[in-house]
């Protein structure tokens, strides 16, 4: 079953986590995904490790299956030749470069748009192509304190604290591809190519909703909460008897009523300090500590068994061998099982977008650099044995 992209190709000029993580959505989705990688360097992700697998970095290949490699120095005519002709055949481009560079370079909108109108031309930056900044690289720690992530991620009253993950990069990449195939449904209808332009910056703000929402009415600059949450009590996490902790979010009256019945607590139900979310909230100092004591007498299973029961939304806070020993995993094809040209069979997480009529699929392992340079110069450019031999003496492969 072809994906919902099938038949669209995608130059993929970018590097690192941004725009790799969303030309992999891409590529998932069923498009042809070209990776141009620097000859001999190729994206830095490759070394970031350990871990490593058959020489190839746990971090590269969390980012980059279904795509095929070519390693190409654009800084070279030659180099640039071909690119003109692989985006003469390509109907999107993806490149996460400091903005000016691809210009400089005869690689701008303006120049790609000539060479094929319909093309549609992803710029990915730190800040966007406009604005004060807008020169500035964008990396993804600096943008997520900039844009004020890291300023309410932490303890209460502790420091302040980055995600686990470079969450404002995967943030951005999921607004890039949203944002690609939004512009090729308008040239699906109109013909035309347009450029799309993504910043770290504005995709992190716009992300903050409720916080940004709560300052931008109230004009107070929200706190950092931990595992609670700034106006819903108790939605939060609490130490249980294992020393684990678990999460329990209660959305609602009905649910505060079916909390404090399983906990044996209904006078805390009818508390007139507690009935209502607005007085738990102003009273939450009173609140919580009554309650990690009584969520301390039993372990986090027995919690989430009695809590489940009832309809209340709980979980454990898991490491990762429990996340995918979840019982979810397996029957949502959460892991997928690969060959890898190297490293052999290797385990990686599956697609979260599951179609009835357009499946996306894992088609291809990350590859080895430049391991389809030669495919796709003769195979989609029609080069011969011979001009790739002379182009890799060269060094423009």
């Amino acid at each position: 079953m072809p994906g919902p992209l099938d038949g669209i190709r995608v130059l993929d000029l970018s590097r690192i986590v941004v725009g790799p993580y969303c030309t992999m959505i891409l590529g998932d989705m069923g498009a042809d995904v070209i990776k141009v990688e620097l000859p001999e360097i190729g994206d830095e992700t490759r070394m970031w490790g350990p871990p490593f697998a058959g020489g190839e970095s746990a971090y590269f290949i969390s980012l980059n299956r279904n795509k095929r490699s070519l390693t190409l120095n654009i800084k070279k005519e030659h180099g640039r030749e071909i690119l003109r002709k692989l985006l003469a055949q390509s109907d999107v481009l993806v490149e996460n470069y400091r903005m000016g560079t691809l210009d400089k370079m005869g690689f701008g909108y303006d120049e790609v748009g000539t060479i094929n109108p319909g093309i549609i031309y992803c710029s990915i930056t730190g800040y966007g192509r406009s604005g004060p900044l807008s020169g500035e690289a964008g990396v993804d720690i600096v943008v997520a304190a900039e844009a004020g992530l890291i300023g309410i991620t932490g303890p209460k009253d502790g420091a302040p604290a980055k995600v686990g993950v470079a969450i404002t990069d995967i943030l951005t990449a999921l607004f890039a591809q949203g944002a690609i195939s939004n512009a090729l449904y308008h040239r699906e209808k109109t013909g035309k190519g347009q450029r799309v332009d993504l910043s770290l910056f504005e995709s992190q703000v716009a992300t903050l909703f409720n916080m940004s929402s709560n300052y931008l009415i109230s004009g107070q600059i929200p706190k950092r909460w931990g595992l609670s949450h700034a106006s819903i009590v108790p939605y939060r996490g609490f130490k249980t008897k294992d020393q684990e902790y678990m999460l329990v979010a209660v959305t609602s009256e009905k649910m505060w009523e079916k909390f404090c019945d399983v906990i044996k607590r209904k006078d805390l139900f009818d508390d007139p300090r507690y009935d209502v979310n607005e007085k738990r909230v102003i009273n939450r100092e009173e609140l919580i500590p009554l309650l990690e004591k009584i969520l301390a007498e039993k372990t986090s299973d027995e919690w989430v068994h009695k809590f489940k029961e009832v309809g209340i939304p709980c979980g454990r806070v898991n490491t990762m061998d429990k996340v995918f020993s979840h019982p979810q995993i397996g029957p949502r094809e959460m892991v997928v099982e690969i060959d890898h040209p190297t490293a052999g069979k290797i385990k990686v997480v599956g697609i979260p977008v599951k179609y009835s009529e357009t499946r996306g699929s894992i088609r291809l392992p990350p590859p080895l650099l430049g391991q389809h340079t030669d495919e796709v110069l003769s195979g989609l450019l029609g080069y011969s044995q011979e001009e790739i031999n002379a182009l890799r003496q060269k060094k423009v492969l």
